[in-house]
């Protein structure tokens, strides 16, 4: 394992914007994440672990401590009947490619979540989730180094305190828990409905009255092609804002104030849903290009700013209070930020 001292962290996140980490590792093995861990206690130095950057912005005066980049691979199915199989994961595999295995494997379960950038990693910490599924709904358990107990712990689904975009690494134990690895519990059966709006048509469309876990992801990687810009090609992390989640009455309000039909989903929890690209658009901010700052946002899909040409991750946070502030002004709603910005104050 080496450790550089002094890394541009422009080239760990896919926003391309920020300072740079006083000194970085990747690892590949459960060890070596203790390794890191004990050389940066060593030397009294706060350490942060990321996978490819996908879901994180860096501040612009960098991180004075130690980067780990998670590059741990592993991928084994346990078949425990003709219906269930489990998958183990490392934390370091990337997203994609897990599901694009288990789909060739013909295993359904995280089929709809096919696309997303970043590493497996990552997808609890945010309980991720697109098009109708969460991980949360076949996570079996977490596999962490806990930094309270000084070893590696598994930790059941239940444990892990998951809620909407959220999670117990997220909240009330950010810092604590360094991953390693995941499991997962799949199924050999089809994919049964109701399917997500979006993914429905699709499948409707093309034909498809018994979709397998395979023709959902196809159906799922197509919506996401035409609407979000690759990562790997196009600066963004994604979608920046959370869908606001509010309550029945309030979405009533906001219709009769508004006099307007807004685009949302019921929980089952009975609160409500909202489509925060819709807000962003009616606050006025669709294809928009900002000179001011160099930021802008997708032409497809408003809920994703791109970073154009700025040059600061000051310069991206003005943009995003500028969105804030016109939606909040116009529905008396605050978006809230999903990408991590690092390192926390």
């Amino acid at each position: 394992m080496t450790i550089s001292e002094n890394v541009p962290l422009t080239n760990y996140s896919t926003m391309h914007l920020g300072g740079s980490a006083a000194y970085l590792c990747e690892v590949t093995t459960r060890m070596e994440i203790l390794e890191a861990l004990t050389w940066a206690q060593q030397r009294t130095l706060p350490v942060i672990m990321i996978g490819t950057g996908s879901n994180i912005i860096w501040r612009d005066e960098g991180f004075a401590g130690l980067v780990i980049v998670n590059k741990i691979l592993r991928f084994e199915l346990f078949k425990e009947d003709e219906t269930n199989t489990y998958l183990t994961i490392g934390a370091g595999e990337p997203w994609d490619s897990v599901v694009a295995r288990s789909v060739q494997a013909g295993l359904s379960g995280i089929e709809a979540l096919s696309l997303i950038p970043g590493t497996a990693g990552a997808t609890p910490i945010q309980n991720v989730g697109a098009y109708g599924q969460d991980i949360s709904q076949t996570l079996v358990t977490v596999e962490a180094f806990d930094t309270q107990v000084g070893d590696f712990v598994t930790l059941p689904a239940s444990d892990c305190g998951f809620g909407y975009r959220t999670s117990r690494f997220k909240t009330t134990d950010r810092g604590r828990f360094y991953i390693s690895g995941l499991s997962l519990h799949l199924s050999a059966l089809s994919p049964t409905p109701p399917f997500y709006p979006a993914v429905s048509e699709y499948l409707s469309q093309h034909g498809i009255n018994a979709p397998s876990s395979a023709t959902v992801r196809e159906a799922v990687v197509a919506i996401r092609s035409a609407k979000l810009p690759d990562p790997s090609v196009v600066n963004n992390t994604g979608s920046f804002f959370a869908n606001p989640v509010i309550s029945g009455g309030q979405l009533a309000q906001l219709q009769a104030d508004h006099d307007t039909l807004i685009p949302h989903w019921s929980n089952d929890d009975g609160s409500v849903k909202l489509a925060a690209a819709w807000l962003i658009e009616q606050a006025g901010f669709k294809d928009y290009h900002d000179a001011e700052t160099g930021m802008g946002t997708w032409p497809a899909q408003p809920l994703v700013l791109v970073n154009e040409h700025a040059n600061s991750t000051a310069s991206l946070l003005a943009f995003k209070q500028k969105i804030v502030t016109a939606v909040q002004a116009k529905f008396n709603l605050t978006l809230e930020q999903e990408p991590e910005l690092l390192p926390l104050k």
